[in-house]
């Protein structure tokens, strides 16, 4: 009796949290299945059907896109500006993040504060000066001056979310670390990296996505054709009067393809790397 009467109390809660997550997963999917659609229709459909099955399935879309578009060019740089950033933000944000989490230096606290608000600051702020300094230096269409950019960009929140991470890990490893006789290089390579895995590898997947996204700073600094990313070669096929927005949606099939797989593949480390790091900030 017991057992029905709260089994009949909690089914209320979770028909109300399947509700919720079923309008989530509408509110998410159907955009992404709409450009999925698109993708194979015909310019003309796109505008005369754009919600429903497309008449002729159209995988040229994709070919044009690959060649035309120089999409083919553009996965190798957006590839190199992505991993390069993205590991260079996991490497600083890691070793400020321990040294403000850790060893607990003076004037610590003052500087996650001033790492929180300098992350919050737009980056628009920043762009003039940063333009004619990057032309002296010759970065600009430099696809290595923009995983600068975002390197800098992107590396006070990093220090800041691992300083959490690192909060949040037990101290019992570390000094018993410290009884067996292992110095403090021991104790982070043995103990505290291996603990902190998660943690970077959710600093290293948002970062990685946000440069393969990154429109703002790429198209400031990259001008050339052989240079331009992916995010870039996207709005190839618009301009003032029209859009093709076959091709347009092809091309964003063919963007969020790697990111969804990188996702699926780390999501589980991810997400415990992300509830982790929000234990203690």
């Amino acid at each position: 009796m017991w057992t029905r009467l709260g089994r009949s109390k909690r089914t209320p809660s979770l028909a109300i949290n399947y509700v919720v997550l079923a309008l989530l997963a509408v509110f998410t999917l159907y955009p992404m299945l709409l450009v999925f659609l698109d993708s194979f229709k015909s310019p003309d459909e796109t505008l005369s059907n754009p919600l429903g099955l497309p008449r002729e399935w159209q995988f040229v879309n994709f070919v044009k896109v690959w060649t035309e578009a120089g999409f083919s060019r553009a996965i190798p740089n957006s590839l190199l500006v992505a991993t390069v950033s993205a590991v260079g933000v996991t490497l600083l944000g890691a070793l400020g993040g321990y040294s403000l989490g850790r060893l607990k230096p003076r004037g610590g606290d003052a500087l996650t504060v001033y790492f929180l608000a300098g992350g919050s600051l737009p980056a628009q702020m920043f762009l003039v000066p940063l333009f004619f300094l990057w032309r002296k230096l010759g970065l600009v269409d430099n696809l290595w001056g923009l995983a600068l950019i975002y390197m800098g960009t992107g590396a006070p929140f990093a220090a800041y979310l691992l300083r959490a991470f690192f909060i949040s890990l037990p101290r019992d490893f570390e000094d018993a670390a410290k009884v067996d006789g292992a110095t403090q290089l021991d104790i982070i390579r043995h103990v505290v990296l291996p603990l902190a895995r998660p943690g970077f590898l959710t600093v290293l997947l948002l970062n990685w996505m946000g440069g393969w996204n990154e429109f703002f700073f790429a198209n400031i600094f990259l001008h050339r054709q052989e240079v331009q990313t992916v995010a870039l070669r996207y709005v190839v096929f618009s301009s003032e009067y029209f859009t093709d927005w076959a091709m347009t949606s092809a091309m964003g099939v063919l963007m969020m393809l790697p990111v969804m797989a990188l996702f699926l593949i780390t999501q589980e480390t991810f997400i415990k790397g992300m509830t982790q790091g929000g234990l203690k900030f």
